[in-house]
């Protein structure tokens, strides 16, 4: 029996899944926890890989390992192997000033012209969470440390370059061993979906200089072997691991509920949306992968729990015991600022207050259904890519909500399949090491719960956009 191994390297924590490559079965598993914060040393999460590992009772009789990464965290080398400062993860939202001076310097002052050619160039409108609005504040907040970049890379570029035993120290020939694959690359800002390729000239313009940078490898390529002699798969950004994990096809939209909230479907086009709703990002597979992200998800629910004095599973049936609509109880859940839309400054809001609907069961419920419009607003903005959603994948840790189950088919009137709880991403990224070794992706069996599409008789979502309309 060939045994592979996935890993998810997130903001939160390290997990480690190994199964068999042809059935997909779980042998065994481990997980570690990451340090707080959007700004942490790179060795914590190697550390946290080999503490997981470890709990998975070790690599031995792996045949393969693939990392599934948290997206567009700047890890900046120089020319030794040494990370040059801490890294700013996808969540540091600093940048969010050079996002904005990106858009405009590209349209020459014309903010609207910017974002087109920024759509059109990589797929995706510059946002404080992509690497190269954190480069491009780098280079004007700590000009030393830009000077001294010798190559760029992403969470789990990094974590495969030391797993192949590269690291502090390895000097020229060991940077030009980094890798990474088109999912996470199409995350930086300085990659176009569309072409394939890098634009070391974007990159240049805001770092000053063009570093090395991973070399791009197909969804089926190796980056090379651990020492112990592990195939290390390409590897991939942590949503197109998750799609890889649940099973995704062309047709479906996955969405995930975990400390942020994704939406993101499988298509055979890449998208280029100048309103920077949509990021135009590929997949694992050879497809594309167009996303919208938002800052708020689980984290909503629980600090709603925490000001009703309640757990999760009390929050849970509060809100089912309310009626759809919360009784006209509306919440915007831009509680930690928000990525899409693209308000970094922005707080949450609660509209509709009445003393007879300020209960704690509609709070609850206006909590659920707020994050779920949120999402379904991410969702229309795939669809206005072209995207022809059939079904919707609900996944995260916010998916196994008895509320959420009950909220999104009747939000979102479409068919909702809840895959069984697992690990997505490290799922996705086993999956990826089993091709890479296979020379084909393995059809692993997914069972999944089915919600039948259902209506949204109380206005809810009509509703929400109104109140969400005042942002803008």
């Amino acid at each position: 029996m060939a045994l592979v191994a996935g890993i998810d390297s997130s903001t939160q924590s390290c997990k480690v899944v190994i199964r068999d490559a042809d059935t997909g079965a779980l042998v065994r598993q481990g997980r570690a926890a990451h340090p707080d914060g959007s700004e942490i040393h790179p060795e914590h999460w190697w550390t946290a890989l080999q503490e997981a590992i470890a709990r998975a009772g070790g690599l031995d009789g792996v045949a393969a390992v693939s990392v599934g990464g948290q997206q567009h965290g700047m890890v900046c080398l120089d020319s030794g192997g040494e990370v040059v400062r801490p890294a700013l993860l996808w969540n540091d939202t600093r940048s969010a000033g050079a996002a904005a001076d990106l858009i405009k310097t590209a349209g020459g002052g014309d903010t609207a012209a910017g974002a087109r050619y920024w759509a059109e160039t990589t797929g995706t409108v510059p946002v404080a969470s992509l690497t190269l609005t954190k480069l491009h504040w780098l280079a004007e907040n700590e000009p030393e440390n830009a000077a001294s970049v010798a190559a760029i890379c992403l969470p789990h570029d990094w974590l495969s370059w030391r797993l192949m035993g590269h690291g502090p120290g390895s000097g020229g020939e060991g940077l030009k061993a980094l890798a990474t694959d088109r999912s996470d690359a199409s995350g930086t800002g300085y990659y176009s979906t569309a072409d394939g390729r890098y634009l070391p000239e974007v990159l240049a313009a805001s770092l000053g200089h063009t570093p090395v940078l991973p070399r791009v490898l197909g969804p089926l390529e190796a980056a090379g072997r651990t020492p112990q002699g592990a195939l290390v798969a390409a590897g991939a950004g942590d949503n197109a691991a998750a799609a890889l994990g649940a099973g995704a096809r062309l047709g479906d939209a996955v969405m995930s509920l975990g400390t942020s909230g994704t939406v993101f479907a499988v298509s055979e086009t890449p998208a280029a949306d100048p309103s920077g709703l949509v990021a135009g990002f590929a997949d694992a597979a050879g497809h594309y992968l167009p996303l919208v992200c938002t800052l708020n998800a689980t984290r909503v629910f629980d600090a709603t729990a925490a000001l009703l004095g309640v757990d999760l599973p009390e929050f849970n049936r509060l809100a089912l015991s309310a009626a759809p609509g919360a009784g006209g109880l509306t919440l915007v859940p831009y509680f930690d600022g928000e990525r899409t839309p693209n308000l970094p400054d922005a707080t949450g809001s609660l509209h509709g207050i009445t003393r007879a609907n300020y209960t704690p069961e509609n709070m609850a419920r206006a909590a659920v259904e707020g994050v779920v419009c949120s999402l379904a607003d991410g969702l229309a903005a795939l669809q206005g890519q072209g995207v022809a959603a059939r079904r919707i994948l609900l996944v995260g840790g916010g998916a196994q909500s008895a509320a959420v189950q009950e909220v999104a088919p009747r939000l979102l009137e479409l068919d909702v399949a809840v895959p069984q709880p697992g690990e997505y991403v490290a799922d996705g990224a086993a999956r990826q090491a089993a091709a890479a070794l296979a020379g084909r992706f393995p059809e692993w069996a997914a069972d999944a719960v089915v919600l039948s599409a259902g209506r949204d008789d109380a206005g809810v979502l009509a509703r929400y956009r109104s109140c969400a309309a005042l942002y803008a």
